[in-house]
C-alpha cells in the first residue's frame, strides 16, 4: 500500500490500478518512469507556462540557495531578491502604484484577500462591510475562504458551513451581482471574487460585456473588485501579463500564483491597488495587517520567478499565449461535430475545453487519451481541460486535437 494521499483523488481506485509516475519533462512534454512520451496538455496544473525543463530557472535557483535559500518577510526583513521581484511585478501590475504582498501559493493568495477586503473596511470605520461574493462554477483554491466563496458545490460538500458570510451568485449574469447587493445591502458587501474566465470549474470564458458590467457594478456599490487571476495571470490570457489589464478592469485587488514560477516553486502573490493599501502605508498611523506566511516572498521561489519572467519577456511568450488561443481555437472547433461532444469552449487565452455530452465518460476518455500520448485532466463538470505551455507549437496543437478526436466515444 502506497503512502502518498493524492489530492482530488480516489484513493481505492488508485491503491488498486496504481499510480501515474511522472520521472522528468521537457518542453511540452513529460515522461513517465517507464519511458514513454506524453504531450501536457494541461502544463502541469495550469502552471508551466514556460515549459518544463528549463535550466536557465534551476540555475538561478540553485544560485540563491547557496547565497540564502530563505528569510522571514515579517516585519521589516526581507531579502534582497524579494524586494527586486516586487518592484519588478509593480512595474506590470494592471494598476500602477499597486504593493506586492506574497504568499506561498494561490489559495494562501485568495485567503489573503478575503481578511485583507474586511481589514481595509474595518480600518475605514465601515466593519459591517464583511460579506464577500464568489460566482456559480468558480473555484478559489482549497482554504476556508476560498472552499467557502467558491461555486463548485461537491467541494463543499460534507464539511459543513465553512464561512457564514461567503455568498455564491450566478456566473455569468450582471443582474444576478445586481439582485445580491439588493438583497443583502451593499452596506454589508466587502468584496466580489471574479475569476475573468472560469477555470477549473469548466473553462468557460465571460460572456460578452459581462467583465465589464460588474466591474462598473462594483465601483457604483462601493464594493471591491478581487480579479482572481491565479490561472490567468502573467500571460496565460494572451496579449497582456494579466486578463485584468486585457479588459481593462483595474481591480482592487488581484491575486496570483501559478504561472508566477511557472511553478518550479510554489509562489504566490496579492496585488493591492493603491486605494486599499494606503490605509496601511500612512506614515505614523501605526496600523498593522496582522497576517503573512513563513514562506511568503521566499528568496529560492522569488528567485525562480524572476528567471521566468526573463523567459517569458525575452521569448516573446505572452504572444505566444495570444497565437495558442488562435490556434487552440481553430483546430478544436471541429470537435464540435462530434456526437460525444456538447460544445467545446476556447477563444479567450491559451485555454479550452472539450465538453462531453455523457459527463461519466471523462475519466475513460483520459485513460485513453494516455494511450493516445497526451496527459490531460478531467473537469468535474465531464469536460477535458486544455491549458498547454506557452511553448506548445501549433504542431502539437494539431497532435492534440487528433488525439482527443481518437479518445472520444464512439456513438
Amino acid at each position: 500500500m502506497g503512502a502518498l494521499w493524492h489530492g482530488f483523488a480516489d484513493m481505492g481506485a488508485i491503491e488498486r490500478d496504481g499510480e501515474f509516475v511522472i520521472a522528468r519533462g521537457e518542453g511540452a512534454y513529460i515522461w513517465d518512469t517507464e519511458g514513454t512520451r506524453y504531450l501536457d496538455a494541461t502544463a502541469g496544473l495550469w502552471f508551466a507556462n514556460v515549459g518544463h525543463g528549463r535550466t536557465e530557472i534551476a540555475d538561478a535557483v540553485a544560485e540563491q540557495l547557496r547565497t540564502i535559500a530563505a528569510y522571514s518577510t515579517f516585519g521589516d526583513n526581507t531579502v534582497d531578491t524579494t524586494v527586486e521581484l516586487a518592484e519588478r511585478l509593480a512595474t506590470i501590475a494592471p494598476v500602477p502604484g499597486s504593493k506586492v504582498f506574497f504568499t506561498s501559493g494561490g489559495s494562501d493568495s485568495i485567503d489573503s484577500a478575503v481578511k485583507l477586503a474586511r481589514r481595509y473596511w474595518h480600518e475605514l470605520g465601515r466593519p459591517d462591510k464583511r460579506i464577500v461574493l464568489g460566482r456559480e462554477k468558480a473555484y478559489h483554491g482549497m482554504h476556508v475562504g476560498g472552499t467557502a466563496l467558491a461555486g463548485i458545490p461537491v467541494n463543499h460538500a460534507d464539511y459543513g458551513r465553512l464561512m457564514d458570510d461567503a455568498v455564491s451568485i450566478g456566473w455569468d449574469s450582471g443582474k444576478a451581482l445586481l439582485e445580491a447587493i439588493e438583497r443583502i445591502g451593499a452596506d454589508r458587501i466587502a468584496a466580489f471574487f471574479c475569476e475573468p474566465v472560469i477555470g477549473a470549474g469548466g473553462i468557460f470564458p465571460p460572456p460578452d460585456g459581462y467583465l465589464a458590467e460588474v466591474r462598473q457594478i462594483c465601483r457604483e456599490h462601493d464594493i471591491l473588485f478581487v480579479a482572481d487571476e491565479v490561472i490567468t495571470g502573467f500571460g496565460r490570457i494572451g496579449g497582456s501579463w494579466f486578463a485584468s489589464s486585457r479588459f481593462e478592469l483595474e481591480p482592487d485587488l488581484m491575486t496570483t500564483a501559478k504561472g508566477l514560477t511557472s511553478g518550479y516553486l510554489p509562489m504566490g502573490a496579492l496585488f493591492v491597488a493603491p486605494r486599499v493599501s494606503e490605509p496601511f502605508f500612512r506614515p505614523d498611523a501605526g496600523v498593522w495587517w496582522r497576517h503573512g506566511y513563513t514562506y511568503g516572498g521566499h528568496a529560492g521561489s522569488a528567485a525562480a520567478a524572476m528567471a521566468n519572467l526573463d523567459i517569458i519577456e525575452s521569448e516573446g511568450l505572452v504572444e505566444d499565449a495570444a497565437r495558442l488561443e488562435r490556434t487552440l481555437h481553430e483546430v478544436l472547433a471541429p470537435l464540435a461535430d462530434h456526437p460525444s461532444v456538447e460544445e467545446v469552449r476556447s477563444g479567450v487565452g491559451a485555454v479550452a475545453a472539450v465538453q462531453l455530452v455523457d459527463a461519466g465518460q471523462i475519466g475513460a476518455v483520459a485513460t485513453r487519451l494516455r494511450g493516445e500520448g497526451v496527459s490531460a485532466r478531467p473537469l468535474g463538470g465531464g469536460a477535458i481541460q486544455l491549458s498547454p505551455a506557452f511553448v506548445m507549437t501549433d504542431a502539437q496543437v494539431g497532435d492534440l486535437a487528433a488525439a482527443i478526436q481518437n479518445a472520444l466515444p464512439q456513438r
